[in-house]
């Protein structure tokens, strides 16, 4: 790294001063033992509602698609509504996010259901080789696809996505609100709850097997919706991204809201230099990645969840630079302090933050 680099990174003596001052902060306030006397936990953002769950039963539901009950020892689970998801830590160390697809009203038991994925050794593939009675950890649940006031529904589900679409049809059917759901999948034995949703028969449950009814074809799903109804999607990305272009031109009324839990590609991005103040490390970062993802090359096990700017797990005190922020939720006076490097990004030259 060349001098001028350096000299760019190195913080003032008042900055020293700072960091350290926030770090004698967290020790006392945030990680000593008065901080549950101080604030209550926020589960939106990055303390409380860690679980200690033991898998109970483990059902297969279809081709290569297992459900999995995640109970508790007795206290009751947090509550959850339609659309929320655990983060899930395997065995392993890897960190995943599986969609709630149980029954609200247990407060015992959540189920999650996740189908294989290649030949690897992913996550998906090991979900697979768990057994009932093995501990693991969640976080959660959030919730970043809610279940709005609608006076009517179209769900479009593809493949595994039907698992955050299967409570909204339960809560649907429960309250007496009209819905219809279009479930999309490669063939019947590959479509997991079929049984299930048979069970809810106020609304029209349409299942379109490719083998069946052909490709599926978004143009001819959308305007299935009423007028003013809210269209909720979960699928394959080059679906969603068809339905988001074209859901005004053909349901200007509608509101679409659409799931996904693999991070968005970076668009318009430049590089630019992180330095670690406490490890004094300069990361490069890309223009087509994140910064958190230059950052978990030399700093692993760095707080991260949603990895899409909306829980505020990763978000990181800056102590020099400009920001670009990307993010929905840092409020207007953390933005010159703080980011979501899940997101967000230098708006030119480096950044110092604390880590």
């Amino acid at each position: 790294m060349s001098r001028s680099t350096k000299d760019a990174y190195a913080p003032s003596g008042a900055m020293r001063l700072a960091a350290l001052a926030s770090a004698a902060y967290r020790h006392v306030f945030a990680a000593g033992p008065v901080a549950p006397l101080l604030s209550r936990p926020n589960p939106v953002r990055r303390t409380g509602f860690d679980l200690d769950l033991r898998i109970g039963e483990i059902r297969p539901e279809a081709e290569d698609v297992v459900s999995l009950t995640l109970e508790s020892d007795g206290e009751p689970l947090p509550r959850w509504v339609p659309g929320a998801h655990l983060d899930v830590f395997l065995p392993s160390g890897r960190q995943r996010q599986y969609s709630l697809c149980g029954d609200p009203a247990d407060r015992h038991a959540y189920r999650i259901a996740v189908r294989r994925l290649g030949d690897g050794l992913g996550g998906s593939r090991e979900v697979h080789g768990l057994r009932a009675g093995t501990r693991i950890t969640a976080r959660g649940p959030r919730n970043a696809f809610a279940l709005v006031d609608a006076p009517s529904y179209l769900f479009v589900a593809g493949g595994i996505g039907i698992t955050p679409i299967l409570p909204m049809v339960r809560a649907c059917h429960e309250r007496g609100v009209p819905w219809r759901l279009v479930y999309l999948g490669r063939s019947r034995a590959s479509m997991p709850f079929l049984g299930e949703l048979a069970g809810y028969d106020s609304g029209v449950a349409d299942i379109r097997p490719d083998d069946e009814a052909g490709l599926p074809d978004i143009t001819g799903i959308l305007p299935l919706a009423a007028p003013g109804a809210a269209i909720y999607l979960c699928g394959p990305p080059p679906l969603m991204l068809t339905a988001r272009g074209l859901v005004r031109e053909i349901n200007p009324t509608a509101s679409l809201h659409t799931e996904r839990f693999s991070p968005l590609p970076v668009v318009d991005g430049t590089p630019f230099e992180i330095r670690l103040y406490r490890s004094g490390v300069t990361v490069p970062v890309a223009a087509d990645e994140s910064a958190l993802t230059a950052i978990r090359r030399v700093v692993p096990g760095v707080a991260y969840s949603c990895r899409q700017g909306f829980c505020g797990t990763c978000t990181t005190p800056v102590l020099a630079g400009t920001v670009e922020h990307r993010d929905r939720v840092l409020p207007g006076g953390e933005r010159e302090k703080s980011m979501l490097v899940c997101v967000s990004r230098s708006a030119g030259g480096p950044l110092l933050l604390d880590l």
